[in-house]
């Protein structure tokens, strides 16, 4: 049974993990016969966002404990995540993962990745091991690793962003994948495009499958 690691960012589109993508994400590596344990830095947020009004609130949260909220309290710190025990990495996208994982929302190519994410991305790429990254999380994954093709739909902005950090950027649809097979890489553009929440299972299935495949060796390079 193939092993992944699932990263959140907290909980919500607007200030941490995207939940549609990371439950069907986790639905998709049940349906293919996997197991996932979710993980997410014990780190404040950057900040925090009704998400009835799409305002800034006066509080503070932390995004190991909202993030426990979609993992039903099964998560763990990201500081404890060991390359050895897994067979795959995962990243759901969500603007907490282009403001809390990383400050790619602010500071564009310049932005900076959280130490414990860049670790693990690059331990798993050392280990020559699967990276999913659904989408905006491409950017920080281009980030870490530099020369990989990736995907994040159609944005222009975020396609500028991608190419100033040396990554290659690749136009996609629903439920499309771009896998980078020198480095291992697997991306799907699921809400960077207009979607449905069919559109994001088609692309979380297709993305989970692709890997599950690469690691039985049955993807082409």
């Amino acid at each position: 049974m193939k092993k992944f690691a699932v990263v959140l960012a907290g909980c919500g589109v607007y200030d941490g993990a995207e939940i549609h993508e990371a439950t069907l994400a986790m639905l998709a590596i049940a349906q293919a016969g996997g197991e996932y344990q979710c993980f997410a830095p014990d780190i404040d947020q950057h900040h925090v966002v009704n998400h009835l009004t799409g305002e800034e609130m006066p509080e503070k949260r932390n995004v190991l404990i909202e993030s426990a909220r979609i993992a039903r309290g099964n998560i763990k710190p990201l500081s404890e995540f060991k390359e050895a025990d897994y067979d795959a990495i995962l990243f759901p996208g969500g603007f907490g993962a282009a403001k809390n994982l990383s400050t790619v929302a602010f500071d564009g190519a310049n932005a900076k990745v959280n130490p414990e994410v860049e670790q693990a991305i690059k331990a798993m790429n050392a280990a020559q091991k699967p990276i999913g990254a659904m989408c905006i999380s491409p950017t920080f994954v281009v980030k870490v690793l530099g020369e990989v093709d990736v995907t994040i739909g159609s944005d222009q902005g975020t396609i500028e962003v991608i190419e100033n950090m040396g990554g290659m950027h690749v136009q996609t649809e629903h439920g499309d994948v771009v896998y980078d097979a020198s480095n291992m890489v697997f991306t799907t553009p699921c809400y960077m495009l207009e979607a449905t929440i069919t559109d994001i299972w088609d692309g979380a299935y297709n993305l989970v499958d692709a890997m599950m495949k690469s690691m039985n060796g049955e993807v082409e390079e």
